[in-house]
């Protein structure tokens, strides 16, 4: 099998377990109302089972980075496969809440290896210049997954349960594991017998990217417009667009659907444009200057015809992408064997953000709706627009503070400018 098809299964493998990973982000979003009513739980709980994804999956990142760079991406492939299969089908068959936690948690350590695996096999399969551009393209195919889980899955909890779904994903997630292991390459050195970084050396290549200052803007703004988004549209979005704006769940889901079609399609055009421009800077700003300033439209609380709220969704889906560029940022200001533990410190911020505004919110809108006696639907609450104001303020916040993140964004003119001190 020559070079061109090892690096195409390869990338082929990562990106079917990357997509499952997104459909797991999401889905929760789609099912709510329904787990609401499945555990009988209130938003503080149900915005803490949504995030315990976000949890295990922030606490695995600069572990998972490690990992790449010493044990490979085949191994994480595999392991986090049968992890994340597993954790899917005790989710979908839990009796109790605590049960689906724990499948919940499961999930969320199985998924967390899959987009540090996938930036590892793009930087030693492909060249540095199309780094941003292959990885975009593979953020737009994977983020299929967190489109399916909008209004696909609504769908297709009118014909079957919820539960069901989520254990043939988990039945999925194990073939992808277990054919990972057999076809996935780690790169063209493995052919050849050499080793890309010392394996006893770990604890020295991450500190030299913790004590990198220019490490960690990239970290906050990914912290900021990653908690607003999937705060927002990974949960929350769905029980506002009903509650408040009175959309059907089938017409909210699919807002959301767009919304994440947005960002699928804004992760594969920042990084063309960027690697196109040679800047990373000024897109970074301005996507997310411009995804802050949309948040004055959702906390007006202004029902749009359809007409103006499908392409907004998808506008503020295209904006929010603009945080990808901050994987290609990282990945220049720090030595290129440790390519994976610096993408992996950023990416933190992805989920540690969402992590703590999904409960957070769900806490606030909890203290609201106790204090006016609020109301309850089909074994839910029911939230007003003044419950649910707390929360979107909270989330545009985090937008706004992204945004001023970037600002301390080097740049790098798209190639790599570490320079050994």
């Amino acid at each position: 099998m020559n070079a061109v098809s090892r690096r195409g299964i390869a990338l082929a493998l990562a990106l079917a377990a990357y997509l499952l990973s997104f459909f797991h982000r999401v889905a929760p979003a789609a099912i709510a109302q329904d787990m609401a009513a499945a555990f009988q739980i209130g938003g503080a709980a149900l915005g803490s089972l949504a995030a315990t994804y976000f949890y295990i999956y922030t606490l695995m990142q600069v572990p998972t980075g490690i990992l790449a760079d010493t044990l490979g991406p085949r191994k994480l492939l595999f392991l986090g496969g049968l992890v994340a299969g597993v954790g899917s089908l005790l989710f979908g068959l839990a009796p109790s809440f605590e049960l689906a936690f724990a499948g919940r948690a499961l999930v969320g350590l199985g998924v967390s290896v899959t987009f540090i695996a996938m930036l590892k096999l793009i930087a030693v399969w492909y060249e540095e210049s199309r780094f941003a551009t292959i990885t975009g393209l593979c953020m737009l195919i994977g983020n299929l997954g967190s489109i399916l889980a909008g209004a696909p899955l609504a769908w297709l909890t009118q014909i079957t349960s919820w539960r069901e779904i989520f254990a043939a994903v988990g039945v999925l997630s194990l073939l992808i594991g277990v054919a990972s292991l057999f076809l996935v390459s780690d790169g063209p050195s493995a052919h050849k017998g050499v080793v890309r970084i010392d394996r006893t050396a770990w604890l020295v290549g991450l500190l030299t990217v913790l004590k990198n200052r220019a490490t960690w803007p990239g970290f906050f703004v990914t912290f900021g417009i990653s908690g607003s988004f999937f705060g927002f549209a990974g949960l929350w979005a769905v029980p506002y667009f009903t509650q408040v704006l009175g959309m059907t769940r089938a017409v909210a889901s699919n807002h959301i659907s767009l919304y994440f079609l947005g960002f699928a399609v804004g992760a594969a055009t920042w990084g063309f444009v960027s690697d196109r421009l040679g800047r990373r800077k000024p897109l970074i700003f301005g996507g997310s200057l411009l995804h802050a300033l949309g948040w004055l439209v959702w906390l007006s609380g202004i029902a749009m015809p359809p007409s103006a709220s499908y392409p907004f969704c998808m506008l503020m889906g295209l904006l929010t992408a603009s945080l990808t560029l901050s994987w290609a940022c990282a990945k220049e200001v720090n030595p290129p064997l440790l390519s994976g533990m610096a993408t992996s410190v950023v990416n933190v911020g992805v989920f540690l953000g969402p992590a703590i505004l999904q409960p957070l919110v769900g806490w606030a809108m909890d203290r609201s709706w106790l204090a006016t006696n609020g109301t309850m639907q089909a074994g839910a609450r029911l939230y007003s627009a003044t419950d649910y104001r707390t929360g979107l303020l909270l989330m545009a916040g985090a937008a706004a503070f992204g945004c001023l993140a970037s600002l301390l964004v080097r740049e790098t003119g798209c190639r790599n400018i570490w320079k050994k001190p």
